[in-house]
């Protein structure tokens, strides 16, 4: 596999999880030894996610289990980036989350003068979603910790994901999300922050091609698609700008990385 010239200035990356270093309990084959590798290379990267059904806590916790020893200070997720901006903005939030979530949320005072949805499985009921648009008509500001169309299931099968209710909010109330996640520009320039390094000299890898690697290279970053997790032929096709490359797995992208 050719690497594309500009992948030799890459000084920095950001790692999709699910997909693309695991995929449910599972590592992907070789994505332990290639995050093994960049350490040893001491290649900075942070790993970011869109997972809005656990805290923070348990996916760390899911990643030692695989073999993987990840710092909470490395992982980035819409959860913790929304509860600091919740923060910062004084706002007491109605939330639409997966019970689990609320972990990440502790000492934040619920009220209504905010909606922040992110993916509540069975708990997107009719009454959670109007009670979330009766707050937007009543001008509460709204938040959305992703907008992903969908996932990819423990049966294998893709899932709907949190954007679908995301947009139905979105129609019913004639308000537009604030979305935290991925493919927020701020999201991604919140984790290379965390880096040092400039965004154009940032490889982002990912498995969806609009959340990780169109918001992205929208964002300034170099983006690669690699073929595994939810990753279906020919989504790339959708994106305004092609990725940087699309590879196999991110043990083939780590591969040429040490090559340059």
């Amino acid at each position: 596999m050719p690497a594309p010239k500009n992948l030799a200035k890459v000084e920095g990356l950001l790692l999709d999880l699910d997909g693309v270093v695991h995929v449910r309990d599972k590592p992907v084959p070789g994505s332990l030894e290639a995050i093994g590798r960049l350490r040893a290379a001491k290649i900075p990267f942070r790993f970011v996610t869109n997972t809005t059904r656990r805290p923070r806590r348990k996916i760390v916790e899911g990643l030692f289990a695989l073999g993987l020893v990840v710092a909470e200070d490395e992982l980035f997720t819409p959860a913790s980036l929304t509860r600091d901006l919740l923060g910062k903005r004084g706002r007491a939030p109605l939330l639409v989350i997966h019970p689990d979530l609320r972990e990440d949320f502790v000492g934040v005072a619920e009220g209504a003068d905010a909606v922040v949805i992110g993916d509540a499985g069975e708990n997107f009921t009719y009454d959670a979603l109007n009670g979330a648009f009766r707050a937007l008509s009543h001008g509460a500001e709204f938040f959305a910790l992703a907008r992903n169309r969908n996932f990819l299931d423990a049966d294998g099968e893709l899932s709907l994901d949190v954007g679908g209710f995301v947009a139905a909010l979105e129609y019913a109330s004639a308000r537009e999300a604030t979305v935290i996640g991925k493919p927020s520009r701020e999201f991604f320039h919140a984790a290379v922050e965390a880096l040092n390094v400039p965004e154009r000299n940032v490889l982002m890898v990912g498995d969806d091609a609009e959340a990780d690697v169109g918001g992205a290279m929208a964002a300034g970053l170099l983006g690669v698609l690699v073929k595994t997790g939810k990753y279906r032929a020919g989504q790339e096709k959708g994106l305004f700008t092609p990725p940087t490359l699309i590879a196999d797995d991110l043990a083939a992208i780590v591969e040429l990385l040490l090559e340059e």
